[in-house]
């Protein structure tokens, strides 16, 4: 009897190529391929590839050669199959295979063409696919969160931003598949599901003719799963209705991701996010008063082509003012295929360092101030990592989300993956402190 051959899987990138890595691995899983954790002993390895900027292709290409220079049969899936096919083609012949973003429901069938002698590529030129809750998953993420893609691509354009050239149109699930899926998380016994997407608050727009985010956390307030929050909320679809569906729904945390990416007019009206720059002070004036309790997060980008530093010193007046809880700083980086690829007036290296610098030095006092103020208070954390050399546990409370935020340090004992309460004994810039309250502990 032909043996299969065993498989291992890379994994770069962001949690929406999570999912993707996590369906591929479902996938080879389901039709009975061996899945090596350690790419040293496996026949293929599948390197599902980041290129939303350069950093990220360059740990993609590094991992690559690496590979390669193992000897290994790689099959390279992901943003940089798409991005890049024909020089990967070209350069890296140990390459059996390329898969697109919208093709890797074939890597089983991928497999079997490059088992049997095969070079293929499998990339469609404009991705059209999204898994559902059909398609088979394996969960790499600690056993308490997963993440849920609600919807895939994007319609807007960017001008610094890759991704529609990398992941097509908007295409979005129906509220009935994604609560399916969350019901079958829940009973995988998650205590938090992250909704994700390139603009979550335009979830349903392709499919319903309007954006239904509202009704798709309303129907979610019906799943078993203490925690559920949603990232990357352009502020123009954090509506009334949306605000009010957090308010209203125990399960959703008032949690908000806003990629804000600048503050002045004229900088977002080059970013072509010319909607954005007159609601930003609106829409957060507009949680605060709504949502008290939110808490809310940032991501900014310095140095885009024609910033000054005045447009700098707005951006750092923003940050000062309306002090988020949490915030990243990214240098623009010049994509080939973006509208900024090719504009005038590019800001040195050396400048958009120091003002990245710059502006999350501002952030760092605001961010130790909003953890001192959880110092005394008793709260829920979700248990994920204990350190083998100290017993200590780490997790992270609701503030707090996975990969881009702090954690808690915790003495004390609890089951991984539970929901356990915690008093907050002390606070740093990033991270918080803590004991596990006796006889509290809930499962």
């Amino acid at each position: 009897m032909h043996t299969k051959p065993t498989i291992a899987i890379a994994h770069l990138g962001c949690e929406k190529n999570r999912v993707d890595t996590e369906h591929i691995l479902g996938l080879l899983a389901a039709a009975g391929y061996p899945v090596e954790s350690d790419p040293e002993g496996a026949d293929y390895v599948v390197v599902n590839t980041c290129s939303f900027i350069e950093d990220a292709r360059r740990e993609s290409v590094r991992t690559l050669v690496e590979l390669a220079e193992a000897k290994k049969r790689i099959v390279i899936t992901g943003c940089l199959a798409q991005h890049f096919q024909s020089q990967l083609w070209d350069e890296l012949p140990e390459a059996v295979a390329l898969v697109g973003t919208g093709d890797y429901q074939h890597i089983v069938e991928v497999i079997q063409r490059a088992e049997a002698g095969e070079r293929v590529q499998r990339i469609s030129p404009q991705p059209t696919y999204i898994a559902d809750e059909h398609t088979p998953r394996y969960r790499t993420t600690p056993t308490g969160f997963a993440y849920l893609r609600v919807a895939e691509g994007c319609d807007y354009r960017c001008a610094f931003c890759i991704i529609p050239h990398l992941r097509g149109q908007q295409r979005s699930r129906t509220i009935e598949s994604i609560v399916a899926e969350a019901h079958r998380l829940a009973d995988e016994g998650v205590q938090e599901i992250i909704l994700v997407s390139q603009i979550t608050t335009n979830y349903g727009l392709d499919l319903y003719g309007e954006p239904r985010l509202a009704q798709l956390l309303r129907a979610l307030g019906d799943v078993p799963v203490p925690w559920i929050r949603f990232h990357y909320a352009y502020p123009t679809g954090l509506t009334p209705a949306v605000i009010a569906a957090i308010r209203e729904t125990p399960n959703i945390l008032p949690y908000l991701d806003l990629p804000l990416q600048h503050s002045h007019p004229e900088v977002l009206r080059a970013m072509n996010r010319p909607w954005q720059a007159d609601v930003n002070d609106r829409v957060i004036a507009g949680i605060r008063e709504l949502l008290p309790e939110a808490v809310m997060r940032t991501t900014l980008i310095v140095g885009f082509p024609g910033e000054t530093e005045k447009h700098f010193e707005h951006l750092k007046e923003f940050v000062c003012r309306h002090e988020f809880d949490h915030l990243g700083v990214f240098t623009f980086s010049a994509e080939e295929h973006t509208p900024a690829f090719n504009l005038p007036d590019p800001v040195p290296a050396v400048v958009m360092e120091r003002r990245r610098r710059d502006l999350m030095r501002s952030q760092q006092p605001i961010s130790q101030r909003k953890n001192q103020q959880q110092v005394g208070k008793v709260v829920d954390v979700l248990l994920e990592q204990e350190n083998p050399h100290t017993g200590e546990m780490v997790g992270r409370s609701a503030r707090f989300s996975p990969e881009v935020d702090g954690q808690v340090y915790i003495q004390g004992r609890g089951e991984l993956g539970s929901l356990i309460q915690v008093q907050i004994t002390a606070a740093d810039v990033y991270d918080l402190y803590g004991q596990v309250v006796p006889n509290l502990a809930r499962v």
